[in-house]
């Protein structure tokens, strides 16, 4: 069973990244800006690393479970799968890497806003493609819409000292 996490694709935001390909809905509906593909593709992979941490399952039945919903076929399923697996293959590094910046155990953490720093830390360590910058933000909007109160500003000073000794060299912002 799939964990649901409010959804109103209408109100989701666009990510701050630069233009891209659009998709097409596989029904011939309109075509679906790859920044917002890639938004609805961590928002799911967020459920699903939510959902695992809940009741853990093979990733290829959880992967599976998700594939039922045939809003699937409209966001980035490989930025999807990319991360859902990933985030799996190296969760006790990614753990390694946020603790040293958190305030309290990892064990501690709510359960979204952990799969979120797993989310945040596996772009930041693993998908060297998309600049830092989009990393922060898009976790930080992830915490906005799924976490608690203030769960966002934990979530980017968090991800942000990750960024400086991960991504020394980067920019901290887009000019």
């Amino acid at each position: 069973m799939i964990t649901q996490f409010p959804q109103d694709e209408s109100s989701v935001p666009d990510e701050p990244e630069g233009g891209g390909a659009t998709g097409h809905h596989p029904s011939g509906g309109k075509a679906v800006p790859a920044r917002k593909q890639r938004r609805w593709a961590r928002e799911r992979a967020v459920q699903g690393l939510y959902q695992q941490m809940m009741n853990p399952i093979p990733v290829d039945q959880l992967e599976s479970q998700f594939m039922e919903d045939a809003f699937m076929l409209r966001l980035d399923l490989a930025l999807f799968r990319g991360i859902l697996r990933g985030v799996g293959q190296h969760a006790a590094e990614l753990d390694a890497a946020i603790e040293p910046h958190l305030d309290r155990p990892i064990s501690e953490l709510d359960p979204i806003e952990h799969a979120i720093l797993q989310l945040g830390a596996f772009e930041l360590m693993h998908m060297l493609e998309t600049p830092r910058a989009i990393v922060i933000n898009e976790s930080v909007e992830l915490a906005k819409r799924f976490g608690a109160t203030e769960g966002h500003r934990y979530v980017n000073g968090v991800l942000d000292r990750l960024a400086d000794q991960v991504r020394a060299g980067e920019p901290r912002r887009r000019d």
